[in-house]
């Protein structure tokens, strides 16, 4: 896809996310309880912890404590599983992201319960409101609703892949083909599988009966520990195509992909039973499961390969682990004491796998002209294979496909011709043999008699011989039996041996542990206790310096004190002093203050007489000044406002023609605009007839692909039996072929008349459109031809208009200057009065500021004199308070120096101090350092019992027990006789076994697994009697059919550990 088709990228959150991972734990079933097994796991909800008691029964407090983002106990719900976990996820696929949800854990914990449920037993619910319903369908049903209540266009597509044995099979194609994988070119991290199948669905219920197709194809077999095992895992996906407008109107198709997969459980080969091609089974399960370990360990340790190709499941999950996927893992585990070392298994790889980041980002939205541009492609494509049934040919194939159906055909025939020179050869062979035969024959029976003779003087020596190799045999089978037992027994001795080596050699290494800690600590006990006496003597003699420190002090600051209020005392005498001078002087300044105003106040009152004056003056001048302009105004501007009043008026008739021209041009937009509705919605229709087609070709395509499917199976067929027979099948393949093709041909001519159907249907919508098209533009036309005629009458009114006020323009312009040289002289004359007012005004000012000048010079003598007196009693003070002050300067001095005295002396004992205690804790205390040798906590493992020799008796019978039954299945000397005499009939089907292909066999489940309950199954499982039930609800207890007599064998080693 091409970066100009796409309006908007990925967004990416600066931040990743990690994976989160629920823990879920079932109930017990019958075989837990049954095997008298006590609970090791206790859910904590709220906390979001699981404690698993490791101690078992004896120790109760040794528990290990996990942390994950959600914990359900085993009375959790569906209900509240799906809310909690999935809820939030839809809602993310919602807006454009890639989603996944996987399980995972130990066989038999109810993974494929958690992801598909089961069914009701009383069959009163429907399948999206059973309350026993899982993530799947509850996920199915609530997508449609959510898309249904959105009210835009969606389309939902869906696919279902199993991964059997580390091969690929879409379960929803009819076809059992294996599926090939590949690349992604457009995505680093994705892949592309080949053939896979999407469907579209437009409901729930079309989902539910594909995912019941589904279910039925995929494998599972009953084992000891669950009798609905899961042979594959299953990856169910879900891509839901949006409609969205953006500010713009363009319209956008939003993305979001949401990855539903069912694991296969972690099995333990020897507890479930599993043999042969279940064993098989399990070992690739296993292996597939190791790999996903691998990678969660490779991603949290952030090494820089990353085995994703090891396995298919971890390549097609490669985008989910570390890429741009939200992804959620739902880990499944048993409360029962059997199965702790599994649940602790499963709940170390969940705890590990929350530490992987991934960096979701939303899917690039396309825009409608990329999705256009895609279909019409594909348009022309159909159009090509259509154009090519019409050819006279009589091919009925696009030219590159029927060239690719000729290389075939070519291919095949020659393959035919050495086929028949090969048989040619072999016939030949095959008469050379016949001569042979016949010579060899007449030699066989002159040989017979001599060989009768033989034969009864070997029958007494073979008798004795018999009873020689019993007796040897027997000797031979109690040789071998004691052999094994004591190479079993020196095996077992071997191992226990080297257990007690390793279990010594841990034991001196603990005791020379000990050692180093006794040294260790007498030592540091003899350090400790001469450090504190050295450490009590400093201390003392620090608090003696203190304390001399202190009464030195307390001297200091009782002089210091003394000298102070001394100062205070000569300070208190200089206030008193300046406060009865400042208030003489304030006396005195008051004084002169009043006289002096007193004579301002006559020079205000003059200057206020001359102001009333001047304001008289004023008034009588304004007054003939606004008599002069009513007269001018009467005179000369009425005339000229009258004009403008009549050109006011024709300046509205002209905005009312204006606005009637703009109604007019109002009623032709709405017309337009319901001409355009009218156009939008017969674009709509065409556009829903082009869909509706285009569904019926892709359907007939997709019907014509299966044929085509079918015909290459037939072909294929016919060309096999071809080699056994091949002169009376040539014309029986010939005729089948041409009948395929005939029916091709049939299917296409049926194929081309819908289609010829749509093109009259487009060509009708077409010519529609353009006649409403034709007469929405006559109309259009008309209205602007009009609105011109307008809009031109209109403009020539407005210039003559503007004619007219140009000439009142003029006219009023003389009657303003008039009026202007009039109010120019009037100023003139009242500017010379002003003048002269202001001249008198001026003149009494600057008496006024001369008065004011010689104010200041009584205050500024009289201050002088205060100035005087008070620095020379200032000066008195000072030199009282600078002596006062000196001898305190020489008594800090001093002070000071014996305070330094004594910060140097304690500087000094706490330097000492600090070094002291430094060398204590550094050099003199000892550490107990790790040598390395001490012997780690581990548990020994080593044989619990020894094996017996049986008895001799014992073996004997068993030996005997044994030649009869070989004895039971070998043929008598009679009949390998018989069987010497090789005619022609077994020579030709010796040769005709030796031409035909190995033919494998369809894979089927051993139908020796039993389930006693029959009440209910998986949930997409179809309703059938005596049906077989998982374990994890309910618990119903399965059967095997007896194959291994005694107990069930030891536990093998974990399929998954987190640490791999």
């Amino acid at each position: 896809m091409s970066s100009q088709n796409i309006l908007a990228g990925g967004r990416k959150e600066e931040k990743g996310k990690n994976i989160q991972v629920v823990v879920r734990c079932r109930p017990f079933n019958a075989l837990e309880r049954k095997s008298v097994s006590y609970g090791v796991l206790d859910c904590d909800p709220n906390h979001r912890e699981v404690a698993v008691k490791t101690g078992g029964l004896t120790d109760k407090l040794a528990k290990k404590t996990y942390t994950f983002d959600m914990v359900f106990g085993p009375s959790a719900k569906q209900i509240e599983v799906y809310r909690s976990v999935l809820c939030p996820i839809l809602d993310e696929v919602m807006l454009g992201y890639n989603c996944t949800v996987f399980a995972y854990g130990q066989t038999g914990t109810g993974k494929t319960f958690t992801m598909e449920g089961e069914r009701s037993t009383d069959e009163q619910y429907t399948w999206e409101e059973d309350p026993l319903a899982g993530i799947i369908p509850r996920t199915l049903h609530q997508i449609f609703d959510k898309l249904s209540d959105n009210n835009t266009e969606f389309s939902v597509k869906v696919s279902l892949l199993e991964i059997y044995n580390e091969e690929l099979f879409d379960l929803l194609s009819p076809s059992p083909d294996v599926l090939q994988m590949f690349d992604d070119p457009r995505n680093k991290r994705g892949v592309v599988i080949k053939g896979l199948e999407e469907i579209t669905v437009h409901n729930k219920d079309e989902v539910y009966q594909i995912l019941e197709r589904g279910s039925a194809k995929r494998k599972t077999a009953s084992t000891l520990m669950n009798a609905y095992s899961s042979r594959s895992h299953s990856v169910f996906s879900v891509t839901i195509h949006m409609k969205e407008v953006n500010l713009e109107g363009e319209e956008l198709v939003k993305i979001g992909k949401l990855n539903l997969v069912d694991l296969a459980g972690s099995e333990n080969i020897g507890r479930s039973g599993a043999v042969d091609k279940r064993a098989r089974e399990a070992g690739n399960i296993n292996q597939s499961l190791l790999t996903l370990g691998r990678v969660i360990t490779a991603l949290v340790e952030r090494r820089p390969h990353i085995p994703y190709r090891e396995s298919k499941l971890t390549r097609i999950l490669q985008d989910s682990l570390g890429g741009r996927t939200k992804t959620s893992i739902i880990a499944t585990v048993s409360p029962a004491s059997i199965n702790l070392e599994e649940t602790m298994s499963t709940l170390d790889y969940a705890n590990r796998a929350k530490n992987i980041m991934n960096k979701p980002e939303v899917n690039q939205k396309l825009t409608k002209k990329t999705l256009i541009k895609e279909y019409t492609e594909e348009i022309e494509r159909l159009k090509r294979d259509l154009a090519a049934t019409r050819d006279k040919h009589g091919v009925y194939l696009s030219s590159e496909n029927y060239e690719t159906m000729n290389g075939k055909l070519s291919s095949q025939e020659l393959q035919i011709t050495e086929y028949m020179d090969k048989i040619a050869v072999l016939e030949d062979e095959v008469k050379k043999a016949m001569e042979f035969f016949s010579d060899s024959k007449e030699q066989v029976e002159q040989l017979t008699g001599d060989l009768d003779e033989m034969s009864q003087q070997l029958q007494a020596a073979h008798k004795d011989l018999q009873e020689t190799r019993l007796k040897l045999s027997e000797e031979t089978f109690i040789s071998s039996k004691l052999k094994t037992t004591e190479g079993e027994l020196y095996s077992t001795a071997d191992k226990l041996l080297s257990t007690a080596d390793v279990s010594t050699k841990d034991v001196s290494g603990l005791h020379a542990k000990l050692d180093r800690k006794r040294e260790v600590e007498g030592h540091n006990s003899a350090v400790q206790q001469s450090f504190g006496q050295h450490m009590e003597a400093s201390y003392s003699h620090m608090q003696r310096s203190l304390q001399q420190q202190s009464s030195l002090h307390q001297g200091f600051m009782e002089y210091f004190g003394n000298t102070v209020s001394d100062l205070h005392a000569v300070n208190s005498r200089a206030l008193e002093e300046a406060l009865s001078s400042v208030t003489s002087y304030k006396a005195g300044v008051k004084a002169v203050v009043e006289e002096k105003v007193g004579q301002c106040v006559a020079k205000l009152e003059q200057q206020e007489s001359l102001s009333v004056q001047s304001k008289e003056n004023l008034l009588q001048i304004l007054e003939e000044h606004q008599m002069h302009l009513e007269e001018a105004l009467t005179a000369q501007a009425l005339p000229a406002v009258n004009t403008l009043m009549s050109m006011m008026g024709n300046l509205s008739e002209t905005l009312a023609a204006q606005r009637a021209l703009t109604e007019r041009m109002e009623t032709m937009k709405r017309e337009m605009t319901s001409h355009f509705r009218l156009q939008a919605q017969a674009l709509s229709v065409m556009r829903d007839a082009s869909m509706e087609g285009f569904n019926t070709l892709r359907t007939e395509i997709g019907d014509l692909k299966e044929k085509l499917g079918e015909a290459d199976q037939t072909h294929k067929s016919n060309l096999s039996q071809l080699l056994q027979c091949l002169q009376g099948q040539l014309s029986l393949l010939s005729e089948n072929t041409q009948g395929s093709f005939q029916g091709l041909m049939k299917k296409t001519d049926a194929l081309s008349a819908p289609v010829d159907s749509l093109q009259q249907a487009l060509q009708t919508k077409c010519s529609e459109a353009e006649k409403q098209e034709v007469s929405g533009l006559h109309h259009f036309e008309t209205t602007v031809d009009g609105f011109v005629s307008e809009t031109s009458r209109v403009t020539d009114e407005l210039a003559s208009t503007l004619e007219e006020s140009a000439g009142y323009r003029s006219s009023l312009q003389t009657s303003l200057r008039a009026l202007g040289e009039s109010a120019s002289s009037w100023c003139h004359t009242a500017t010379e009065g002003v003048e002269a007012a202001a001249q008198a005004q001026l003149d009494l000012t600057q008496a006024n500021k001369d008065a004011l000048l010689s104010l200041p010079q009584p205050v500024e003598t009289r201050g002088e004199a205060f100035l005087q007196e008070s620095t020379d009693c200032f000066r008195r003070h000072q030199t009282e308070a600078t002596g006062i002050l000196n001898s305190l300067q020489d008594q800090t001095g001093k002070d000071v120096a014996t305070l330094q005295l004594t910060r140097e002396d304690l500087s000094t004992q706490t330097t000492q101090a600090l070094k002291t205690v430094h060398s204590f804790l550094q050099e003199e205390l000892r550490e107990d350092v790790p040598t390395g040798a001490t012997p780690q906590r581990k548990e020994y493992v080593f044989p619990r019992m020894l094996v017996r020799s049986r008895a001799r008796e014992e073996l004997i019978e068993e030996f005997h027990t044994q030649m009869e039954e070989l004895q039971d299945e070998c043929p008598t000397r009679e009949e390998a006789e018989e069987n010497t005499a090789v005619d022609q009939e077994t020579l030709e089907e010796e040769l005709e076994s030796f031409e035909d292909s190995a033919v494998t066999e369809p894979s089927f489940v051993d139908m020796n697994i039993m389930c006693d309950e029959n009440t209910r199954g998986p949930f997409f499982k179809q309703q059938k009697k005596n049906k077989k039930t998982k374990e994890n609800r309910k618990n119903p207890s399965c059967t095997k059919q007896p194959e291994v007599e005694g107990e069930n064998p030891p536990r093998s080693k974990l399929p998954l550990r987190c640490q791999n």
